[in-house]
């Protein structure tokens, strides 16, 4: 698997598929864009969050070139540490493998590139499949805060997530065998 920065004019096309139900969408975006996703839309949430947070969107993709996943990814420098947003792996790689493979690279550029000393997600608590594959990948769960996000019928909360640089070289799970 490999990871490198978002193509709008290649990249869009497999995003819009995955993103297949309104559902899938609040729990992707928050609803921070309108449901169903368009390019425009999506592109001026990227341009907007890479001026004020200075997000960068990146895609993973099997080393044949084929899109599996996309995420965003930002530096907050006067905390050292990164935060990710806007996660998503292909419909048909849910639960093979992916997600977690994706993140584990990502937490590689992260911790190595960028130097970030930790990194940061939320996750609303309903998603119990993403948060298990974030559990997986070494995060640990900061905060919940209770029925913040109004969807349907439904209050869902929020989960703050992190994993440290230190404790994935601890647990061997960034780096191998390294100490």
């Amino acid at each position: 698997m490999r990871i490198r920065p978002y193509i709008e004019h290649t990249d869009y096309a497999y995003l819009e598929k995955w993103i297949a139900t309104e559902e899938i969408h609040a729990l992707w975006c928050a609803n921070h864009i309108p449901y169903p996703v368009t390019r425009k839309n999506l592109h001026a949430l990227l341009e907007k969050n890479a001026i004020a947070f200075m997000d960068s969107a990146y895609v993973a993709t099997e080393d044949n070139g084929t899109l599996v996943g996309f995420f965003c990814y930002s530096l907050h420098i006067e905390s050292n540490e990164g935060f990710l947003k806007f996660i998503i792996v292909d419909n048909e790689k849910r639960g093979k493998g992916y997600g977690l493979q994706m993140l584990q690279l990502l937490l590689q550029y992260a911790f190595t590139i960028t130097k970030a000393e930790s990194v940061q997600l939320n996750v609303f608590a309903q998603n119990t499949a993403a948060m298990h594959c974030y559990k997986k990948a070494g995060f640990i769960e900061r905060a919940t805060e209770e029925n913040v996000f109004s969807y349907k019928n439904e209050l869902w909360s929020r989960c703050n997530m992190a994993v440290s640089k230190e404790r994935l070289c601890f647990d061997n799970q960034l780096y191998g065998n390294s100490p």
